[in-house]
């Protein structure tokens, strides 16, 4: 299994970014995809999961209304529209996969990880 992360970048704060995770050898429709990001000196955090079954979705209250986790099956990619960037949304962002249909925030309950793509809000 092979997650591949990318782009992320440098943006000034109010613009936007798509982050995408393509993957082989797991097909992401089947299982949770997630989202997280760690900024340095802190803890790993859950910004945004997509279940498998019907499309639920969860956010994180700090980008509610400014990220959209959506998937793209045809091309066995997820990914993480960000919009309205903030200097706190600065970070490393990992996709992952838990073989399970049930989304969580927890980044121990995920089996497989992308290698992460750096977003980087600044003016």
């Amino acid at each position: 299994v092979q997650l591949q992360a990318c782009g992320g970048g440098l943006v000034q704060p109010g613009g936007s970014l798509r982050l995408s995770c393509a993957a082989s050898g797991i097909t992401l429709d089947y299982y949770a995809v997630g989202w997280f990001r760690q900024a340095p000196g802190a803890e790993r955090e859950g910004v945004s999961c997509i279940n498998s079954r019907d499309g639920n979705t969860y956010y994180a209250d700090s980008v509610k209304g400014r990220f959209t986790i959506s998937r793209d099956s045809a091309n066995n990619t997820v990914y993480l529209q960000m919009n309205s960037l903030r200097p706190e949304d600065t970070a490393v962002y990992y996709c992952a996969v838990r073989t399970s249909t049930v989304i969580t925030t927890r980044p121990f309950m995920y089996n497989y990880w992308g290698q992460g793509t750096l977003v980087t809000v600044s003016s």
